[in-house]
């Protein structure tokens, strides 16, 4: 059996190269306006699509733009845009539900790959959807068993995309849920004005709220006052399982979130995928991936409809959950090639022997480390404070700018 792809998030180029070099083998993003996380990232642009394109190419793995919000008359001139841009400038994909979106990309020529927001439980709509799509994303509340049945008869009806190749089923194996099905919520709409399916949500559903008894004005008391906030999905310990589903694609969730959360989940599922081929995936390891995962935000793990359980497992408090976090200390001054030392300038706190350290760049994404050998201004100290200078032995070259954190517990 083929190892599925593993698709990485994207909100920006510092999580691009990180996705890059924890071992994706493509990355999804989205620019402007029409994509589902409008609101809450917006780092790339027309312009930037070039670029992403080019990066994708020189690193031999594929990038896919989103344009999966609802779509009004009035978006139709920029999505028409946006799609003969992004096969001009090499875009292997575009991701989306509107049937306006299908037809630009058909008429084109783009390839396309079928949203979750589509809502595709059963064979009968992949064969439809089929018809313009090489890759379809399932609804997120499948159970493995599901998504089972439709990948078998992929294979016993021979169902090709387009391109003339058998059509792809892409599923989710990380990262945030929402309580709405497949991500159709108009909590935000009704009552901020504020779309979800344009990309606006205001996350309502991650606030606490009490519930009262109008008949005679009690306060009910509920277990969790979080019951609509999910915790987010975790399938690091059932990925064997997913994989032996048949499913072409594995993709993390996460456009919003930071290099270091894209290159520590790519990282992870990245191992497990290649230990489940190498067949020595265990749960020791899972135990590691899990500790790992845990590190970068979450709001606690479960593994959602795949083994057939209910919804139920919903956050005990708002926000992130995560064991570790990052303290900014400064910014990269310096790189000297011929030694290969980075030189920092501390803006904030201090740093001593000992102390795990994260770098965060546009050129480089994500590189972590344990400080032992160091100068602080050009001499052998035990800390280096703000206003100094600190270098470190760094075989990965810095750019000025890149910014320098402590990692605590």
């Amino acid at each position: 059996m083929k190892t599925p792809e593993l698709l990485s998030p994207v909100g920006s180029y510092d999580s691009l190269y990180a996705a890059i070099r924890a071992g994706a083998d493509s990355v999804y993003f989205g620019i402007e306006q029409l994509n589902m996380r409008a609101k809450s990232v917006n780092a790339f642009f027309l312009e930037d699509l070039e670029e992403i394109g080019r990066i994708a190419k020189d690193n031999s793995i594929k990038c896919y733009l989103t344009l999966n919000t609802i779509i009004y008359n009035h978006d139709l001139k920029l999505a028409e845009v946006l799609i003969k841009e992004a096969k001009r400038c090499g875009i292997n994909a575009v991701i989306a539900a509107d049937y306006a979106i299908i037809q630009l990309c058909n008429q084109v020529g783009m390839p396309l790959h079928i949203s979750t927001q589509a809502n595709i439980t059963n064979i009968q709509s992949v064969t439809f959807h089929s018809k313009f799509a090489d890759v379809i994303v399932l609804s997120r509340e499948l159970t493995l068993k599901q998504i089972e049945e439709i990948t078998r008869e992929i294979i016993r009806k021979d169902i090709n995309g387009p391109s003339g190749k058998r059509v792809g089923i892409e599923v989710f194996v990380h990262g945030a849920l929402c309580m709405a099905v497949s991500g159709k919520c108009y909590l935000s709409l009704h009552t901020q004005n504020a779309s979800a399916n344009r990309g606006a949500c205001s996350q309502n559903c991650r606030r606490p709220y009490k519930v009262f008894d109008y008949e005679n004005g009690h306060e009910l008391m509920v277990e969790n006052e979080y019951i609509m906030s999910p915790k987010d999905l975790c399938t690091i310990d059932i990925l064997d399982q997913i994989v032996a589903a048949g499913v072409n694609v594995l993709k993390i969730e996460g456009r919003t979130k930071s290099a270091e959360y894209v290159y520590t989940t790519t990282k992870c599922y990245r191992e497990a995928l290649d230990a489940i081929e190498a067949g020595n995936y265990n749960q020791e390891q899972v135990d590691n991936w899990k500790t790992e995962l845990n590190k970068v935000y979450n709001r606690g793990f479960w593994e959602g409809y795949y083994l057939g359980r209910e919804l139920g497992e919903w956050t005990s408090h708002p926000g992130n959950q995560a064991t570790q976090k990052k303290i900014y200390v400064g910014k990269g001054s310096n790189y000297f090639n011929q030694p290969k030392v980075a030189e920092f300038t501390i803006e904030s706190g201090s740093l001593k022997k000992g102390d795990s350290i994260l770098i965060t760049g546009t050129k480089k994404g994500v590189i972590e480390l344990k400080l032992e050998d160091f100068r602080v201004d050009g001499l052998e100290k035990a800390e280096a404070a703000k206003g100094e200078k600190l270098t470190v032995p760094l075989a990965d070259k810095i750019s000025k700018g890149d910014k320098l954190y402590k990692l605590v517990n």
